[in-house]
């Protein structure tokens, strides 16, 4: 990705956020990423690690329509997902025809054969180990992570082993933010 790419998707972000009252604390660190696969618009994501402790982690996530985080699981990472604001679409997948996990803090049989629609305010919990994709549905969305403690180095399976979790990055304009990548 370019460096003005990734300075004009953090704007649009914030613009975003700012939009729907969500302000960014100081010193907030930003994660751009088009998984390695060079088409931000199909492919990606902007994310913003709101807190990052031992035990646990926050993030607000910026999820453009039908720009696709691919399939992942987490080995020990146990998250909540929450829309914040839009139509947010999680494909679970699996060997069987559901899979149980909360959504809004209910045990749901989800179905692995189409995605679950969240709308503002709704949240699912998936659990280790369950392989997830997601993607907005609505213009945009915006999606909050709170999760048990994140290692995006060595706690992401991608289905596809093209799948990379950070971007190599062109330097054609100064950084307006440092990257977690960085």
């Amino acid at each position: 990705m370019k460096r003005s790419q990734i300075n004009a998707i953090i704007r649009e972000a914030i613009a975003a956020f700012e939009r729907h009252g969500w302000f960014l604390p100081p010193n907030p660190r930003w994660d751009v990423t088009d998984f390695g696969l060079g088409d931000f618009e199909k492919v990606g994501l902007t994310l913003v690690n709101l807190t990052e402790q031992p035990e646990y982690c926050e993030k607000i996530m910026y999820v453009k329509k039908n720009q696709v985080t691919p399939t992942h699981y987490h080995a020990s990472k146990k998250e909540d997902i929450i829309c914040r604001w839009g139509k947010l679409a999680i494909k679970l997948e699996g060997d069987e025809d559901t899979i149980r996990l909360q959504v809004n803090g209910v045990e749901t049989d989800i179905p692995t054969d189409k995605p679950l629609i969240l709308t503002s305010g709704e949240r699912i919990t998936i659990n280790r180990g369950v392989r997830h994709s997601f993607w907005a549905e609505s213009e945009y969305a915006i999606v909050g992570e709170v999760s048990t403690a994140n290692d995006d180095l060595h706690d992401n399976f991608f289905d596809d082993p093209n799948v990379g979790r950070f971007s190599d990055i062109e330097e054609d304009e100064p950084p307006i933010v440092k990257l977690v990548s960085d």
